[in-house]
């Protein structure tokens, strides 16, 4: 099977000092977790560290959506209208790009980019930089939300990716390179893609495009041609002899992300308590699997619904309230699907021998 790079869209500032311009985090589409890397089959506690989450703007109303704005008459005035929503951002360890969803400094972006920062910096489109007052991110949506103390900032518009067609035009708004803002333009390829970008984390709901995009452009907009966001440029397929294949993170899916970063500071969700891997070739031989799909158990939290119900590190879940359970996205899709408080049964394989337990779903804890 030929193994599909994915690349994220940030630039290393070393690399932007020493002038090269081929840059990216390679990662497998079907990642192999190696042996070494998953701890023997024991519950492992460990204390809670503090909470970072801190609210951005706990009175926050979220934007209202366009979907009927009238088409500009070509990429210039799509740009004209979009650039000064545009901001580049710079950490101590990479480049990429925002944009401006609220006048008060309040800049959408992707959590990979500004994630583990030390510092962040605002470059605005009329050149004035601010450091970031507040950093929130969701790294499974790979969405976050940077304030800065800056007022009457040009908030871009929203469009609405549902209405969204195959062919439709669109144009991708960047940092690219780092060598700051511009635009490429490009065409929809596809609509409601789903794209596994590391262990655990797979994207849903993105928009394919041909848009020729790069590193730095991660986190900037991709919109329609009134000059709407309807993406979030996110991610591409790096290959040799594959190109047009870009990818950002539908606004719809976006936004309900982007309210509660801005809101509570991260995402609350149903929570397990659990780390997961997909089971593989590997792991069935290592670990001398009776199973050969699932979501196989690498963590279990102390106190979390999952150690409550007695599951342990080295089991393979394979089902959840009868719902198959084939691979890592499985179970945390069909876990986030359930509300808070729902008492789940889960079906799991520990050796040789097929095991049924009842777990009840808290609220995920900040991070």
């Amino acid at each position: 099977m030929t193994r599909v790079k994915i690349k994220y869209l940030i630039i290393p500032l070393i690399l932007i000092l020493s002038l090269t311009l081929s840059v990216g985090c390679s990662l497998p589409l079907f990642p192999v977790t190696p042996p070494s890397t998953i701890s023997p089959p024991a519950n492992s506690p460990s204390p809670t560290p503090p909470s970072t989450a801190t609210p951005i703007n706990p009175n926050w109303n979220p934007p209202s959506t366009e979907s009927n704005a009238p088409r500009l008459p070509d990429y210039v005035a799509v740009v004209a209208k979009v650039k000064p929503s545009v901001v580049a951002i710079k950490t101590d360890t990479a480049a990429g790009s925002g944009w401006i969803i609220n006048q008060d400094g309040i800049i959408v972006t992707n959590n990979h980019v500004v994630t583990g920062a030390k510092t962040v910096t605002i470059t605005l489109d009329d050149g004035s930089t601010f450091p970031a007052q507040a950093v929130s991110t969701d790294s499974l949506t790979d969405l976050a939300i940077v304030k800065i103390d800056a007022q009457n900032l040009p908030a871009a518009d929203i469009g609405d990716s549902s209405v969204l067609n195959i062919g439709e035009q669109v144009a991708a708004i960047g940092n690219s390179l780092g060598m700051g803002i511009g635009m490429k333009g490009g065409w929809i390829s596809r609509l409601g893609v789903s794209l596994p970008v590391s262990a655990g984390e797979t994207l849903d709901d993105l928009i394919e495009t041909d848009a020729a995009i790069n590193p730095g452009n991660s986190g900037g907009p991709l919109v329609n041609m009134a000059g709407e966001v309807i993406g979030i440029t996110s991610a591409k397929v790096a290959m040799v002899g594959v190109e047009g294949m870009g990818y950002a993170i539908s606004i719809n899916a976006a936004i309900p992300v982007i309210n509660q970063l801005i809101t509570n500071g991260y995402v609350i969700r149903s929570y397990l308590g659990v780390q997961l891997s997909d089971v593989n070739p590997t792991m069935v031989w290592w670990y001398n699997l009776a199973v050969d799909k699932g979501a196989f158990v690498t963590y279990v939290g102390s106190d979390s619904p999952a150690a409550q119900a007695d599951i342990e590190v080295g089991d393979v879940i394979v089902s959840l309230d009868d719902e198959e359970i084939s691979t890592a996205q499985d179970l945390i899709k069909a876990i986030h699907a359930r509300q808070i408080g729902q008492k789940v049964k889960i079906v799991f394989w520990r050796g040789n021998n097929e095991n049924t337990a009842y777990a009840t779903l808290t609220q995920s804890p900040p991070p």
